[in-house]
């Protein structure tokens, strides 16, 4: 039950953040607004680790494989795209679509057990709960 609200609070947050990121790239530019929020997460995450953890901070070096260090850069990317999405297309219809994006590509990644994932066997149940996720997106669409 925990891990439901997470992802729930996760869902509330990330939608919100894009709504701000996209604000705030109108004031400065793209690159400049997924640079400051990088720089806002690191200075977030330093002051939790200080609070809660002291790990020895070298031993995410630690993991294997190595481009699973990527992430990082990959949140980048995911900044930026968040907020041209939300600037091009309004909030509620680029994180429906961001959405089912995560959906498919998580799905897939179980399927073929991609990054280290144990790989789960095809169910025809999800495949259908992708497709009406879809057809709800082309409801929400629909004028």
């Amino acid at each position: 039950m925990i891990g439901f609200l997470i992802a729930l609070v996760s869902g509330a947050l990330m939608s919100i953040q894009g709504v701000f990121n996209t604000q705030v790239t109108k004031a400065s530019g793209i690159w400049a607004a997924s640079g400051f929020v990088q720089l806002t997460a690191l200075g977030v995450c330093l002051a939790a680790w200080m609070v809660t953890e002291r790990s020895n901070l070298l031993n995410v070096f630690r993991v294997e494989p190595k481009y699973m260090l990527l992430g990082g850069a990959l949140g980048a990317f995911i900044t930026y795209t968040v907020i041209k999405s939300m600037d091009l297309l309004g909030p509620a219809k680029a994180v429906m679509l961001i959405v089912v994006a995560q959906l498919a590509v998580a799905y897939i990644i179980e399927l073929f057990g991609w990054f280290e994932v144990e790989k789960q066997p095809w169910e025809w149940r999800k495949a259908v709960g992708m497709l009406i996720a879809v057809i709800g997106i082309i409801i929400f669409k629909w004028k």
